[in-house]
């Protein structure tokens, strides 16, 4: 079924739809391990320095995610490694999605490869429109059960319960997956391009 408008965009509604999506980087919440909030500034800033700190360690970053999201975290997983000189790594390789899920379940799809190759301080950026994906908060409980460092991106409604569960945690007020997605995707470019002296 075709769900798709036959309305022509104008420019004002091209202008109103980037404004919007403008106005919702100066929204976005973060909050630390204790829901107290920081400033969005102060939550990339200590985000960078985790990474950093825990990239000299010899520790790696790891991202999940479903869908668009999925797509954020491979993509963001190849630019931190090729670009960002950052072991990373994104549990996106469709036989082993396929293979867990069909055997175990698809809650389980990170939870277990997560269980076999997180090590204690890596950094598991977790990224979930809703922040309900039972997947990525079994995928988070298992990271911080092997020791893990937490980041997590998230939307849709303020009481998701993945935006409780990182040590950083920052949250999109929208109930649209292209603003929360995109937003997600430009902050990990923030955070990156930072690192390296971009911006």
């Amino acid at each position: 079924m075709n769900t798709l408008s036959k309305k022509r965009a104008s420019t004002e509604d091209i202008t109103r739809y980037f404004s919007q999506l403008g106005s919702l980087f100066k929204e976005t919440q973060v909050t630390d391990a204790k829901g107290a909030p920081l400033e969005l500034s102060q939550g990339i800033g200590e985000a960078i320095h985790l990474i950093q700190s825990q990239s000299a360690r010899g520790k790696k970053i790891i991202f999940i995610g479903n869908g668009g999201s999925s797509s954020i975290a491979s993509h963001q997983a190849t630019d931190f490694l090729k670009n960002g000189g950052i072991k990373a790594i994104a549990f996106t390789d469709p036989s082993l999605l396929t293979c867990v899920s069909n055997d175990l379940g698809y809650p389980r799809v990170f939870e277990v490869p997560i269980k076999m190759l997180a090590e204690g301080e890596d950094v598991l950026v977790a990224i979930s429109s809703s922040g309900r994906s039972e997947n990525i908060l079994r995928g988070v409980e298992a990271a911080r059960g092997k020791g893990c460092e937490v980041i997590t991106m998230s939307g849709f409604t303020s009481d998701n319960p993945l935006r409780k569960t990182g040590r950083l945690n920052f949250y999109v007020p929208s109930d649209s997956y292209g603003y929360v997605e995109i937003s997600h995707l430009t902050l990990c470019h923030c955070i990156l391009d930072m690192m390296m002296g971009l911006v």
